[in-house]
Protein backbone atom coordinates (compact mmCIF):
# COMPACT_ATOMS: atom_id res chain seq x y z
CA UNK A 1 0.00 0.00 0.00
CA UNK A 2 1.37 3.55 -1.05
CA UNK A 3 1.63 6.33 1.12
CA UNK A 4 -1.28 8.21 -0.71
CA UNK A 5 -3.74 4.87 -0.06
CA UNK A 6 -2.38 4.86 3.53
CA UNK A 7 -3.08 8.29 4.56
CA UNK A 8 -6.83 8.25 2.17
CA UNK A 9 -7.48 5.46 4.64
CA UNK A 10 -6.83 7.26 7.40
CA UNK A 11 -9.18 10.25 6.49
CA UNK A 12 -11.38 7.91 5.15
CA UNK A 13 -11.73 6.23 8.66
CA UNK A 14 -11.77 9.79 10.37
CA UNK A 15 -14.60 11.16 8.26
CA UNK A 16 -16.61 8.01 9.21
CA UNK A 17 -15.77 8.69 13.02
CA UNK A 18 -17.01 11.99 12.52
CA UNK A 19 -13.27 13.80 13.11
CA UNK A 20 -13.61 15.66 10.00
CA UNK A 21 -15.53 18.78 8.64
CA UNK A 22 -17.13 18.96 5.20
CA UNK A 23 -15.53 21.65 3.37
CA UNK A 24 -17.24 23.33 -0.12
CA UNK A 25 -14.41 24.49 -2.67
CA UNK A 26 -15.29 24.65 -6.27
CA UNK A 27 -18.96 23.15 -6.10
CA UNK A 28 -17.67 20.12 -4.59
CA UNK A 29 -17.73 18.68 -0.35
CA UNK A 30 -14.35 17.14 0.62
CA UNK A 31 -13.98 16.23 4.35
CA UNK A 32 -11.28 18.05 5.89
CA UNK A 33 -9.05 18.08 9.45
CA UNK A 34 -10.50 21.85 10.53
CA UNK A 35 -8.32 23.80 13.30
CA UNK A 36 -9.33 26.98 14.68
CA UNK A 37 -6.92 27.22 17.88
CA UNK A 38 -6.86 29.93 20.12
CA UNK A 39 -2.67 30.52 20.51
CA UNK A 40 -1.28 33.42 22.93
CA UNK A 41 0.67 36.63 21.35
CA UNK A 42 2.48 39.01 22.63
CA UNK A 43 3.67 37.04 25.60
CA UNK A 44 0.15 36.62 26.76
CA UNK A 45 -0.57 40.03 25.83
CA UNK A 46 -3.28 38.88 23.33
CA UNK A 47 -5.31 35.73 21.70
CA UNK A 48 -4.70 35.20 17.46
CA UNK A 49 -7.43 33.29 16.08
CA UNK A 50 -5.33 30.84 13.23
CA UNK A 51 -7.83 29.02 10.97
CA UNK A 52 -6.42 25.81 9.00
CA UNK A 53 -7.36 22.55 7.58
CA UNK A 54 -5.32 19.97 6.30
CA UNK A 55 -6.42 17.32 3.74
CA UNK A 56 -4.65 14.56 1.15
CA UNK A 57 -3.64 16.67 -1.72
CA UNK A 58 -5.21 14.32 -3.91
CA UNK A 59 -8.86 15.23 -2.28
CA UNK A 60 -8.10 19.49 -3.51
CA UNK A 61 -5.64 19.34 -5.72
CA UNK A 62 -6.56 22.50 -7.34
CA UNK A 63 -6.51 24.99 -3.80
CA UNK A 64 -4.47 27.97 -4.07
CA UNK A 65 -3.71 30.35 -2.49
CA UNK A 66 -6.15 33.17 -2.75
CA UNK A 67 -9.35 30.83 -3.02
CA UNK A 68 -12.06 30.98 -1.23
CA UNK A 69 -13.59 27.94 0.41
CA UNK A 70 -16.61 27.30 2.77
CA UNK A 71 -16.60 25.27 6.41
CA UNK A 72 -19.45 25.36 8.86
CA UNK A 73 -21.18 28.13 6.56
CA UNK A 74 -18.45 30.63 6.53
CA UNK A 75 -16.08 31.65 4.09
CA UNK A 76 -12.29 31.19 4.70
CA UNK A 77 -9.98 32.56 2.09
CA UNK A 78 -6.38 30.31 1.68
CA UNK A 79 -3.71 32.48 2.67
CA UNK A 80 -0.91 29.68 2.08
CA UNK A 81 -0.37 26.73 1.17
CA UNK A 82 2.33 23.80 2.90
CA UNK A 83 3.15 20.28 2.10
CA UNK A 84 3.48 18.39 4.76
CA UNK A 85 5.67 14.76 5.10
CA UNK A 86 6.05 13.17 1.86
CA UNK A 87 3.61 15.41 0.05
CA UNK A 88 0.97 13.21 -0.04
CA UNK A 89 -0.83 16.11 3.04
CA UNK A 90 -1.24 19.59 2.84
CA UNK A 91 -2.29 22.25 5.52
CA UNK A 92 -4.09 25.38 4.05
CA UNK A 93 -3.68 28.56 6.18
CA UNK A 94 -7.21 30.54 6.36
CA UNK A 95 -8.21 33.72 6.98
CA UNK A 96 -12.20 34.02 7.98
CA UNK A 97 -14.40 36.36 5.27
Amino acid sequence: MTTSNCLTTLYDAAASAGLLTPAVFGGMSVMVDFRAPDEDVLDGLGISRNYSIRYPVSWLPQLAAGDSLEIASQSYRVREITALGDGTEQRATLTRL
